[in-house]
Parts: structure tokens; C-alpha cells; sequence
């Protein structure tokens, strides 16, 4: 462990060296705009939230060409299209996160997603109404002072919420096409430590919200009666933060001359989300059998460079921090299946492989993104107005060692190794009126 004397021995003794780690603090700050989380990501790229049904997630979220529930408004609006008379449906997506880092892990590890779904098909009328409330973003992490990476991060939140109206329409009994508007509250809340690399005696965080306006589409095309094909869009936003920045440092540093201080600014950042377009198709050889493929990309390379922009220049930084992230954009491959058992009755079974979305040289901790597995299993009872679906799923991500990550003010990085392991378990209700 660092004594309290090194910092400002060995980092800020000399004014060329300060107007490099003032730099580095920039970059540090700018980076950790990437912190996102509040409701959890077990299943994301990025910071992306994809289970929003127990059904849906019980065959690893292989749904966009079956969307037979009212939570379709998500997976695929046009699934809406097949629904009778007044349904509701929601339930929670409740998991145990545990991302490692060495032999450091996140402080954060109980979390839950909340999701509600209304549709109204009225009879003999080709248009179908829907609504939802979900969370197709967040994530929430909190790392140890210790773990080696506090001026890199240590803390970041956010939080997402949609609201979704949708209307379908059957052009056709085997066509049926959707649209819909997302307006998107986001409210994100991130931290890191400055100067001294173990103890809590400094800081800098940033927290802000804000409105977004997209839109959703979704395709769903019954081929034969044994097989369909879905597709759905959902468009990119993006969010104009509006909040305050907080730097304090509670110790005296001797070699910038520099007083104990806390400072609070107002700020503002835009931050973009991704588009994301999904596509799959069901294979029904009989009526007690649903396969399902789909493949899923997220458009996360349209985060290049975000930026924090304050009133004016703290203390000890810039007033504009402007850093390049260089996300990639990836997939999610998805295989389902369900077994009906009679009419009322049914068991689902799925696998989900995830790809990594950021790359080692821009790597966060409090994102903490790799390669990840997702196994899952569920079973369900649909009666004549009761829907009743619960589903455990299993996240494994094996180790990924991060090497040329970009350095804190004091020399810190994210290099290291990190593995994931979750378990989730989601209850869903439905019923019709």
C-alpha cells in the first residue's frame, strides 16, 4: 500500500509533470463517462439489458420469431399482432452478479430489473395497441479502494427507463408489421478516485440526467405453417445528460501547492446508445415443438468519443474532457427451444454466446465487458387467463486478461485478469381480460 507522502513526491514534484497528469486525470475523467449502470447488464454487451421476459429468456431470448406475449413490445412489436382482447404482463429480472478481478470482486452484487406490458387487440380490426415499461440499458458496479485500478475507476451507475407505445398492423394473416416511439429517461452516476492510488481521501464524480426520443421496429412473416421469420429495430438515441461535476481532495498536496478543497460545477454530457437490429426464424415441425435461432447486433462502434463539458475549469482540470472510445459493435447469438406439454403446461431450454464490446485500450473496470456463455431453463403454465413463467439462468464468462489499457494520473491501469459468473432467476405474470 501507497504511504500518504508518495503522491506528491513522486508524481508532482515538477511542473512538467503536472501539466502531464493533468492530462492523464482528463483522459481518466473522460474515459469514465463510460461507467454506466443502475439496473444490471448479467446478460449484455456493453451496458445493454436483454432479458425482459421469463419465457423469452428461458429459451435464451430465441423470441423474436415466435413474440407471442405482450412482452413481443420489446422483442418484437409486431408479435402483438397475434394477441386477442386486453392482455398485461410483467414480472422482475432478479440476479447475483460477481465479476473478479484478481483476487478483487465488485461490491455490488444483488440486483433486479423491473418490466410491465399492456396490449389491446380489439376484434375484427387489423390494428393492435401496446405499451411497455422496461430497462433496455444499465449496469451497476462498485470496486474495493484496493483492487489496484482506483484513479482508473472505482464506482458507476445508471439508470434507464423506456417507455414504449407500439401499434401493429396484420396486413395479411401470415404478414404483420409494427412501429413504435421509445421516449428514454437516463440518469448515471460515476466515481473515481485522483490522486491517492488506495485511500478514499480524494475524488471525482459526475452525475446528471436526461430525455431521448427513438423509435422501434418489427417484422414478423409466417412463412409455412411450421416456420417464421421476425425482425426487429430499435433505433439509436442520444441522451443529453445535465447535472454537476464533484472533485474534493480531502489531504494537502505539497508539491502543486495545492489545498485540501471540494469543488461542484455544473456539467453536461451526450452520451449516445447503439442501434440494434435482431433477426430470427421458428421451426415448428408439430404443434407441441418450437425451435428457434436468432442472431442479435448491437451497433456499439457508434461510441468514438464522449465528452464532459463543465461551466468552467476546476481546480486541477480541464473544463472540456474529450476522449476517444473506440467501441466495437458485436453480437449475440441465441438458440431456443420449448416443449408444450398439453395446453397449459410447458418447459423452455436455451444457450446465448455474448461478445466482448470494448476494446483492451479503452477498458473500465465498471464496465468490465468479455466473451460470455448464458445457459438457461424455465418452465411455464398458460391458462385460459393466467400466465404464470419463472427461469433460472446461468452466466459464466471465462478469464480475459486486459493488457494496454490506458494509464491514471498515478500510473493505474485496468490491466489484468477478469471473469464473470452469474445467476438470475425472473418471474413473469401475465393475464387476460
Amino acid at each position: 500500500m501507497f504511504g500518504v507522502n508518495w503522491v506528491p513526491v513522486n508524481v508532482f514534484n515538477h511542473e512538467k509533470k503536472t501539466d502531464m497528469n493533468i492530462k492523464r486525470i482528463a483522459l481518466v475523467i473522460g474515459l469514465l463517462v463510460l461507467g454506466w449502470a443502475s439496473v444490471p447488464a448479467a446478460r449484455a454487451s456493453g451496458f445493454r439489458v436483454a432479458s425482459h421476459d421469463a419465457f423469452a429468456s428461458a429459451r435464451g431470448e430465441a423470441f423474436v420469431a415466435t413474440a407471442d406475449n405482450p412482452s413481443a413490445i420489446y422483442y418484437n412489436p409486431a408479435g402483438i399482432a397475434q394477441l386477442k382482447g386486453h392482455q398485461v404482463r410483467g414480472g422482475a429480472y432478479g440476479l447475483y452478479l460477481h465479476p473478479t478481478f484478481g483476487r478483487y470482486e465488485s461490491e455490488k452484487d444483488l440486483q433486479a430489473v423491473p418490466q410491465l406490458f399492456y396490449t389491446y387487440s380489439p376484434d375484427d380490426f387489423p390494428l393492435s395497441f401496446g405499451l411497455g415499461v422496461y430497462s433496455p440499458y444499465g449496469l451497476s458496479t462498485r470496486w474495493p479502494h484496493e483492487s489496484g485500478f482506483r484513479t482508473v475507476a472505482t464506482e458507476a451507475s445508471l439508470r434507464y427507463f423506456t417507455i414504449n407505445p407500439v401499434v401493429a398492423w396484420q396486413v395479411c394473416p401470415s404478414l404483420s408489421l409494427a412501429a413504435g416511439v421509445t421516449a428514454n429517461y437516463a440518469e448515471m452516476d460515476l466515481r473515481q478516485g485522483l490522486f491517492w492510488p488506495t485511500q478514499p481521501w480524494d475524488g471525482f464524480k459526475f452525475k446528471g440526467d436526461g430525455w431521448d426520443v427513438g423509435y422501434n421496429l418489427g417484422l414478423l412473416w409466417k412463412l409455412h405453417e411450421k416456420v417464421a421469420i421476425g425482425a426487429a429495430f430499435r433505433s439509436t438515441t442520444t441522451v443529453k445528460l445535465e447535472g454537476n461535476t464533484e472533485s474534493f481532495n480531502d489531504v494537502p498536496i505539497p508539491g502543486l501547492g495545492l489545498p485540501a478543497w471540494r469543488e461542484r460545477i455544473p456539467a453536461r454530457a451526450n452520451f449516445p446508445f447503439p442501434w440494434n437490429a435482431v433477426f430470427g426464424i421458428s421451426y415448428r415441425p408439430t404443434p407441441q415443438w418450437n425451435f428457434e435461432f436468432n442472431a442479435d447486433y448491437t451497433g456499439w462502434d457508434r461510441l468514438g468519443t464522449v465528452s464532459v463539458r463543465q461551466h468552467h475549469a476546476p481546480l486541477v482540470l480541464p473544463q472540456e474532457i474529450a476522449v476517444p472510445l473506440q467501441w466495437k459493435a458485436s453480437w449475440y447469438y441465441e438458440f431456443g427451444v420449448t416443449r408444450y406439454l398439453n395446453d397449459r403446461w410447458l418447459v423452455s431450454a436455451g444457450y446465448i454466446f455474448n461478445e466482448n464490446s470494448v476494446p483492451d485500450a479503452h477498458y473500465l473496470p465498471v464496465v468490465a465487458d468479455l466473451d460470455r456463455h448464458f445457459f438457461c431453463v424455465g418452465t411455464g403454465f398458460h391458462g385460459d387467463r393466467l400466465a404464470v413463467d419463472l427461469t433460472y439462468q446461468f452466466g459464466y464468462g471465462p478469464s480475459h486478461t486486459v493488457r494496454g489499457s490506458a494509464l491514471s494520473p498515478i500510473g493505474q491501469s485496468a490491466d489484468g485478469k477478469y471473469k464473470f459468473l452469474s445467476h438470475a432467476v425472473l418471474l413473469t405474470l401475465g393475464w387476460q381480460f
